[in-house]
């Protein structure tokens, strides 16, 4: 009598609903820079929840601490003090040599924050209609206003009338933000990704950046970096702007700080941190003691085990080893990032390899249609990345060997920020 096959469990969400293009996988449980879906396959985790899970899973130091929080006090409000807060916000003031910090509990939230803090600095100083300059290809969220700041046509496909008072320039060009605000008094703010994440993993060159800050400065506008998705040391700096020796005005963070547990936060320095008042903004969630303690618990696991080195370590090697492998290749543009923040630009959309890649057992990203974007936990070992290689090259070979631009899929609905 033949054994019965084990019972195959489908993906499915016919309650949830559907603004995801999701992959037909649903994840169980993991444990370092490892998933395993409900139905026992494993898979290398090389997207970490799109940059999120900086100690990767099931984290032996991070889940007892969590556990610890969640029999104690999980939620309270911000009507009273909360001590984790002022832990946590001591501490990203020592890393960031700013001032002060606003929780909430996404990225979207801290980067609505920084967009208010920029109205009301020019509500301050008598400007009725501020303007706030941003960045073609950015991507700073969802709700209405971060979505008018985003650059991307699609994701504000059907939802205008945006929210007005943006300038909008290219990357890296001191001469094109000079030429769109001149004469203009109402601009009152920069805002952009030292790294732009879901645009295709474009830096901010570090001298750019440098003569921004000395534009700012001369103009009195605020400086505001956002680095939700490339902060927290991914790109072997705690943040991103750091490896240009500016320092921002204001600061939105999130994803990576609290390895998986919902949460935002608004940095600011002396020219903003006093800006807001006692009623000018406001969070149920933000800063609740669970998502502090997460928090703190990622900065000291990170400075305990040298986190941010890694990041330097494995990036580098992954990326040598990715350049060994595909640079020169016809069909490969180029492959740019810093750390454990890298994207591998084709020449051609490229969407169909995100299942592709699943299929072989390995989780990534394509963003902007063509770019391969590999933000996985910050614990990856050099190991780890040679799987990557092994796994992602070949597959990339196959694709560019048998693929042209007109069968190629379009990876829009794959955006899932």
């Amino acid at each position: 009598m033949t054994a019965a096959l084990p019972h195959h469990i489908e993906a499915a969400s016919p309650h949830v609903m559907n603004t995801y293009g999701r992959l037909p996988i649903a994840l169980s449980h993991g444990q370092g820079c490892r998933v395993w879906d409900v139905n026992g396959k494993c898979y290398l985790d090389a997207l970490g929840g799109i940059a999120v899970n900086t100690l990767g899973h099931n984290h032996p130091r991070l889940v007892p601490a969590l556990q610890d929080q969640i029999g104690k006090l999980i939620h309270c409000s911000n009507y009273y003090h909360v001590p984790l807060q002022e832990a946590l916000a001591a501490k990203l003031v020592e890393l960031s040599g700013l001032e002060n910090v606003f929780f909430c509990s996404t990225g979207l939230e801290a980067n609505e924050a920084a967009l208010k803090l920029a109205r009301k600095y020019g509500h301050d100083k008598g400007i009725e209609r501020p303007e706030v300059v941003v960045y073609e290809k950015a991507f700073h969220g969802r709700s209405i206003a971060t979505l008018s700041a985003t650059g991307n046509a699609k994701v504000q496909a059907g939802f205008g009338p945006l929210v007005e008072g943006f300038i909008r320039v290219p990357l890296n060009d001191i001469e094109a933000i000079k030429k769109a605000t001149a004469g203009n008094p109402n601009v009152t703010a920069v805002f952009f990704e030292a790294i732009q994440g879901e645009g295709g993993v474009h830096p901010m060159n570090d001298q750019y950046m440098r003569d921004i800050r000395k534009l700012c400065d001369e103009r009195d506008w605020l400086l505001m970096i956002d680095e939700v998705q490339c902060g927290m040391g991914r790109t072997g700096k705690w943040f991103a702007h750091q490896w240009s020796g500016v320092k921002p005005d204001v600061m939105p963070l999130a994803k990576g700080l609290g390895s998986g547990v919902p949460i935002g936060a608004v940095v600011c320095g002396p020219k903003a941190a006093q800006i807001f008042k006692v009623g000018n903004h406001g969070t149920t969630f933000g800063g609740n003691p669970l998502a502090m303690r997460a928090g703190v618990e990622t900065i000291r696991i990170m400075e305990d085990d040298n986190i941010i080195a890694n990041a330097i370590h494995t990036g580098g090697h992954l990326r040598a080893a990715l350049e060994r492998e595909l640079s020169g290749l016809a069909g490969v543009v180029n492959i740019r990032g810093r750390g454990l923040m890298l994207g591998i630009e084709l020449a051609l959309p490229c969407g169909e390899l995100l299942k592709q890649a699943a299929d072989e057992g390995l989780l990534i990203s394509v963003t902007a249609d063509s770019v391969i974007r590999l933000v996985p936990p910050l614990i990856m070992t050099t190991a780890e990345a040679d799987q990557v290689v092994a796994i992602l090259v070949p597959l990339i070979k196959q694709f560019l060997h048998g693929k042209t631009h007109a069968d190629s899929v379009p990876v829009a609905s794959l955006i899932n920020e």
